[in-house]
């Protein structure tokens, strides 16, 4: 596991972004949880006891059908959390969460989660704006395993992934990606080749380091611009690491429609 900074709660963007009286509420009941590569998070079906507040690992929720082929529908790090089915009503759900980056993530529970969130405050404002950009990468991802080569593919898991991180590695081996990805291991061989030939990675002993994120990013496909400004334009707390005085602070979205010519 990379060596960084201890962990913090206010490591986690949206843990950060909370008043000081919300967070004088919540800090109390959080537990600090490591969290080794590949470990399960959530099993598909089983009851959900905690929401986890990532700091510095990457969780990805999968699908797991009948033949036992997997693929990431959505990544979650510091910009959110994992959880979202214990405030949307429900108890469990159908997919399963793996730790995609080890490190570290706080984690509450499901009771205290449900007692803040039913004040109507900050927390319910927050994590309804994170709903609806993680249904945005979750539709997005549809879209991008369906239309896009597995080049592109690639590079969107890359820069999902590295927006969530604070270095520049991942550890993991292309036969995980492959799962993570639903797509052949010689495919990913492939397609990590390529970019390792252009000086954007750099994979040894399942460790990809990225070298050049605007290779990435120009070889990457539409899915990957469309998930981060739509993340931008929702989750405003990510660049500034704004605290907020009070729920009535968090600015709302004005769509300008323009008028029939």
């Amino acid at each position: 596991m990379p060596v960084g900074p201890a962990p913090c709660p206010r490591q986690n963007h949206l843990l950060a972004a909370l008043s000081p009286a919300v967070q004088g509420r919540l800090f109390p009941h959080l537990e600090l949880a490591e969290l080794p590569l590949r470990a399960l998070m959530y099993e598909g079906g089983r009851p959900m006891r905690h929401v986890y507040f990532p700091t510095d690992s990457i969780i990805s929720m999968q699908y797991l059908m009948e033949n036992g082929a997997s693929t990431a529908i959505s990544v979650v790090g510091n910009e959110g959390l994992l959880g979202i089915t214990l405030y949307m009503g429900g108890e469990s759900t159908p997919s399963r969460s793996l730790v995609q980056s080890a490190g570290y993530a706080y984690r509450l529970p499901r009771a205290r989660v449900k007692e803040e969130f039913n004040r109507h405050g900050e927390l319910l404002l927050l994590m309804l704006r994170y709903t609806q950009a993680l249904i945005t990468q979750v539709a997005q991802t549809a879209v991008c395993n369906r239309h896009h080569s597995i080049d592109q593919q690639l590079c969107r898991w890359l820069l999902l992934s590295m927006d969530r991180l604070s270095h520049n590695h991942l550890t993991m081996t292309q036969e995980f990606i492959s799962n993570m990805l639903g797509v052949r291991r010689s495919g990913v061989t492939e397609a990590a080749s390529k970019l390792e030939q252009l000086g954007a990675i750099s994979y040894s002993r399942g460790m990809i380091k990225v070298l050049d994120r605007t290779q990435l990013e120009s070889r990457s496909c539409e899915c990957y611009r469309v998930v981060k400004k739509e993340t931008d334009l929702l989750l405003h707390y990510l660049p500034q690491r704004q605290v907020i005085a009070h729920a009535e602070t968090i600015p709302t979205v004005t769509l300008e429609l323009s008028q029939p010519g």
